[in-house]
């Protein structure tokens, strides 16, 4: 099995900085990708960033030039770096592990960012 910790997030301005940490545990040889998703009040988990374990990427065109996903392969732990934060970037983030045979999501950490 595998568990997740989730840490980071938090209150920021708009244009500040935070990052997300995002620790797996367990059998992580079998990791296949780790994800961000974000879920706003009202909308729907959405894709924010991922990165499979050959370190090809992929984002979200509205975080494109802003957010940067990286993996730690040896500390197994994906990190979410956020620039350049908008106010449309509160959400709740969550972390998305994807395993051959099935997917966890951690619990969710709280992004917000005021104006």
């Amino acid at each position: 099995q595998v568990q997740m910790a989730e840490s980071g997030g938090g209150l920021a301005q708009a244009g500040g900085s935070l990052r997300l940490s995002c620790a797996a545990s367990g059998n992580t040889f079998a990791i296949n990708a780790m994800s961000w998703y974000r879920q706003a009040p009202g909308n729907q988990r959405e894709l924010v960033a991922s990165i499979t374990v050959d370190g090809t990427t992929d984002y979200a065109d509205s975080v494109k030039g802003r957010f940067t996903i990286s993996r730690d392969s040896a500390k197994n732990t994906a990190y979410l770096q956020m620039n350049s934060l908008r106010p449309e970037d509160t959400a709740v983030y969550y972390c998305h592990v994807q395993l051959p045979l099935y997917s966890l999501w951690g619990q969710g950490t709280q992004v917000t960012v005021s104006s």
